[in-house]
């Protein structure tokens, strides 16, 4: 079987405050999301990302135990953990954040003006 490579939006921030763990479920969440780590993307062994991080194998297990918890990712036993795909509306949703944050962007409003004006019109359509 051929080895998986470490994706380099795993790699962890040593000014982050948060635990180990947490930086890594927060990593493969957002390579979820954006896109860097597409469903059926396989992550690498836990003991491989254990030391190619320098972290215990025990903390790379305790995120990938999490992450499948939530729906994130799915182990597929001696074959490896692969990124799952999002439920539909949260796809979809994503790809309307994506094509908003490009309009913004192209209208020059800062990030701060876009949240105010979602938060206005999901406060109309309650």
């Amino acid at each position: 079987m051929a080895e998986t490579p470490i994706p380099p939006g795993l790699a962890l921030d040593a000014g982050d405050a948060r635990p180990p763990s947490e930086q890594l479920r927060h990593r493969v969440q957002q390579g979820r999301t954006d896109g860097t780590l597409p469903p059926g993307t396989r992550l690498p062994p836990v003991r491989r990302l254990a030391e190619a991080l320098g972290l215990a194998a025990g903390t790379v297990a305790k995120a990938y135990r999490e992450l499948e918890a939530a729906g994130v990712i799915e182990t597929r036993g001696r074959r490896g953990s692969f990124v799952r795909a999002a439920d539909r509306t949260e796809d979809l949703a994503v790809q309307a954040a994506r094509r908003y944050a490009a309009e913004i962007a192209d209208l020059g409003l800062s990030a701060e003006q876009a949240l105010e004006l979602v938060a206005a019109q999901l406060g109309r359509s309650r």
